[in-house]
């Protein structure tokens, strides 16, 4: 019988082609080596190397990049008729002194096995189909790998699959680690066994049900409050199931404790009952699928001397199917498109899959293999090395949280670090920052909103320890210590090295993750309620998948409360509240154009970018350029253009003054609507004197341009969500009357306790060529010149400036406390994103 890889073949709409399980290494050898044989192909056979879509990973390292690992992973486009490549690197053009030279790669994706020294380097790939024919050498691409690139270097198949344990338990753990753990379970790490002891107590005195949960009923509306119950429901009851067999069969290694094996093979056995593409399987329904799939074969290696071979046949036969059913799905499209959001935890539950089963099932060797080039040359898709993380921090706990599975069992298995990966050893700054202590509200990305610092201590614990890093551990500490992962998991972790915590006062407390467009700008990292903290997001990863906010957005959070909102309710993905008010514009602390959201909503399209970010102790900047973001979707989906610039510049003078400065320049005469939302009622007498209130906290906002301004303001949304979610957030509107082709709009924005006497004088000049802005903070006076005119000269006082905004913040005295110029464009116009090669 065939198996269907898919991993040779790529064709638009992702073909996948049937293979038989040994031919990948038989077919690409024959063409390989009809190849070296030919004379002459009989026709030429042309390299497809079409400029790499918003959606795809882009031909990588791309030109002119620099590296943050050595060696590269590299990446070019697939193509159908290829069943083979070659790959060279070389010092010069020519390629006379070739440096690297590896060939019959069956993926489009290939990590070398060995550091390149630091230097410039160029490479160059071609492909060869079963005939043995080649196509020609591809364009050259340059790179260069700097001194302090980190050596990450991919193990050859062969040696990396022979590092797996041949026998069981082979996951987290090693067959020659259980005489250690269970001396650790009886002596220093007695408490968390004994927890592991009493899970197990609960599970004899109370079995998980393991009868096949059902499949969806016909007729039920795709996405309603029916069809989510049996959804995520079919998730909770399997792994209820297969995690609890899981925890049994760990335990009874530890321990010893029979009867925990047997009920844990029961379980096994009866799961292994259910259909495999049914109700838990993984095209059907993959929050089910995937759990699973890494649940039992968790279960299974925990188990295996428990099971005679008609028992294990049987496991291995059901895996077979659902083993190979996530394969064909995810390789090799996930090369090249990894922009999925499912599939960056499927890639890695597969891997599980291919360890626990690697010489049981025909094809495992596969699933590792590829789970395995995935990470290390195609994770992780949603950030670059800054360590932001594109789709916000709901699902960066989330998805990290996962993948740290994937990484123990690396550890474990195979010998590799993850956590050597450059991400890694900032991924935990992005909590940090975005959610110092006792924080409420985690910034931009679906669900964000219901994030608090508490919850990310787990995984912020395991990425401290695991990264070696004191700042992150002095953050968990901050917040009652590390907290444990739970389980059989946290077991294996309690054995790892403790970390000493180190404050973070050699940091700044702003931030640019400039891969994902993200500045935050803080106070203090030390407590939320010390704090003042603005967010603004402006991505060149565009508003797809979860991180769908328009750029520009910007948010505001004061002493540990939130007083400007991103705004909605995110309860069902794509449903029409979702759909119609969280994508939109309108949502966000962001402006309109006559009416129009940036468009088309949640797309890599849809793209934004920061032109400049500096941070000092008195003074932040941060500017966003979304002009292109706006357009009017045509029908046939053309769009058209609405805007040549819009330029958001903010200026934070901290801790109590945020000046945001806004330039737009449309096509045709406009009007234009900014909109700003908070979670109780705007108090709005004039737009010079508006207050939004949280708690004991308040903002004063004076939008001093332009000059007026119509207001309106709701609570309702456009559309409402379901009728049972009743909460509401207020939305202000304030509209310019006269339709225009250029605005400006300079608003103030002063964060204060309640009970706080905060200065209110601002005065705004205009001049030619841009305005001059004088305002007073507590302990002296701002004076900023805002550009309107990149040719013109502005000038007051002693300063003076051409196209840059500058500010300069004076003490009581007159004294000069910081100034800061700050660009107001680049010579950027977008591109493909924070590192893929076009």
């Amino acid at each position: 019988m065939t198996r269907k890889l898919g991993c040779i073949l790529y064709f638009s709409a992702i073909a996948c082609w049937a293979l038989s399980g040994s031919s990948i290494a038989a077919e690409k050898n024959a063409a390989v080596e009809k190849a070296r044989s030919a004379d002459s192909p009989a026709a030429p056979l042309t390299l497809d190397e079409r400029p790499a879509g918003e959606d795809e990973w882009g031909y990588r390292p791309a030109n002119g990049s620099t590296l943050a690992t050595t060696p590269p992973g590299f990446c070019w486009r697939p193509q159908k008729e290829i069943v083979a490549w070659e790959l060279e690197c070389g010092r010069g053009g020519d390629f006379q002194a070739s440096e690297y030279r590896v060939e019959g790669l069956a993926f489009n994706v290939h990590c070398p096995a060995r550091a390149f020294a630091p230097g410039t380097y160029v490479w160059r790939y071609r492909g060869v189909d079963r005939q043995g024919k080649r196509t020609g050498w591809s364009q050259v691409r340059r790179f260069t790998i700097p001194a302090d690139a980190v050596a990450m270097p991919m193990p050859p198949r062969g040696e990396l699959l022979a590092r797996i344990p041949k026998s069981h338990p082979r996951l987290f753990i090693r067959p020659e680690d259980l005489p250690r753990l269970r001396k650790l379970a009886q002596e220093s790490m007695r408490e968390q066994y004994l927890r592991l002891d009493a899970d197990c107590q609960k599970l004899l005195a109370s079995p998980p049900p393991t009868a096949e949960p059902a499949k969806y009923p016909e007729g039920i509306s795709y996405g309603g409050a029916d069809w989510r119950k049996i959804w995520w429901g079919n998730r909770e009851y399997t792994i209820r199931a297969l995690d609890g067999a899981a925890t049994l069969g760990f335990t009874r290694l530890l321990g010893g404790k029979e009867e925990y094996g047997e009920l844990a093979k029961r379980i096994l056995l009866q799961c292994a009952r259910w259909d495999p593409t049914g109700a838990t399987g993984y095209r059907y329904n993959d929050e089910a699928g995937m759990p699973f799939n890494s649940r039992f074969a968790r279960a299974y290696t925990f188990v295996y001397d428990l099971l005679n071979e008609a028992e294990r046949a049987e496991c291995r036969r059901v895996m077979k199917i659902r083993g190979e059913e996530m394969f064909t799905h995810l390789c090799p499209r996930h090369f090249w498109q990894p922009y999925g959001s499912h599939s960056n935890r499927a890639w890695h539950f597969l891997g599980e899959v291919g360890v626990a089963f690697l010489d049981e099932i025909e094809g495992a060797d596969e699933w590792v293999w590829f789970a395995m080039n995935v990470f290390y040359n195609t994770y992780p898709v949603w950030s670059d090395d800054d360590g932001g993380w594109h789709e916000g921090t709901s699902y960066w706990s989330s998805y990290i949280g996962r993948f740290t599975w994937w990484a123990d069992i690396m550890r474990a298995e195979m010998g590799i670090n993850a956590f050597e990966k450059p991400y890694f050893s900032k991924a935990g700054y992005l909590a940090m920052y975005l959610l110092p202590p006792g924080k409420l509200g985690g910034g931009f990305g679906d669900g964000a909103y219901r994030m608090k610092a508490a919850s990310v201590v787990p995984l912020v614990s395991e990425l401290a320890v695991q990264a070696r890093n004191a700042h992150w551990q002095w953050y968990v500490e901050q917040m009652g210590g590390p907290r444990e992962s739970p389980g059989y998991v946290g077991f294996v972790r309690g054995t790892l090295p403790k970390i000493q915590a180190a404050a973070p006062d050699d940091l700044p407390p702003s931030r640019l993750f400039r891969g994902t467009g993200l500045a935050v700008l803080n106070t203090t990292l030390r407590h939320a309620d010390q704090d003042v903290q603005v967010v603004f997001k402006s991505s060149p990863m565009g508003t797809r998948s979860h991180g769908n906010e328009s750029h520009n957005s910007f948010l505001l959070w004061a002493y540990g409360e939130q007083l400007l909102l991103r705004t909605g309710h995110y309860y069902s993905y794509g449903d029409p509240h979702h759909r119609g008010w969280v994508w939109s514009t309108r949502s966000l602390n962001n402006i309109t154009v006559g009416g129009h959201d940036q468009a088309p909503p949640r797309s890599s399209q849809t793209k934004g970018r920061i032109v400049d970010f500096q941070t000092t102790e008195s003074l932040d900047a941060v500017v966003g350029e979304a002009g292109e973001a706006y357009r009017v979707i045509e029908p046939g989906g053309q769009g058209r253009p609405l805007l040549d610039r819009y330029t958001r510049t903010i200026l934070f003078v901290k801790p109590e003054l945020v000046i945001v400065f806004d330039r737009l320049a449309s096509r045709e005469a406009s009007t234009y609507e900014y909109w700003l939302h908070a979670a109780n009622k705007f108090q709005v007498e004039g737009q010079r004197n508006i207050e939004a209130r949280a708690g004991d906290v308040a903002c004063a906002i004076d939008l001093l341009a332009p000059g007026g301004l119509k207001f309106t303001q709701t609570d309702q949304y456009d559309p409402n969500p379901e009728p049972q979610i009743t909460a509401r957030e207020w939305h202000l509107t304030a509209a310019t009357l006269e339709p225009l082709k250029r605005v400006e709009f300079v608003a103030l924005f002063r964060p204060h306790r309640s009970r706080q006497a905060v200065p209110r004088e601002a005065h705004l000049e205009p001049v030619r060529g841009g305005y001059v802005l004088t305002a007073d903070i507590s302990d002296g006076r701002v004076q900023a010149l805002l550009p309107s005119d990149d040719s013109a000269t502005l000038a007051a006082g002693d300063l003076t400036t051409q196209g840059q905004v500058l500010i300069q913040r004076h003490r009581a005295d007159g004294t000069v406390a910081g100034t800061l110029r700050v660009n107001q464009q680049d010579a950027s116009a977008g591109g493909a994103g924070p590192a893929g090669g076009r």
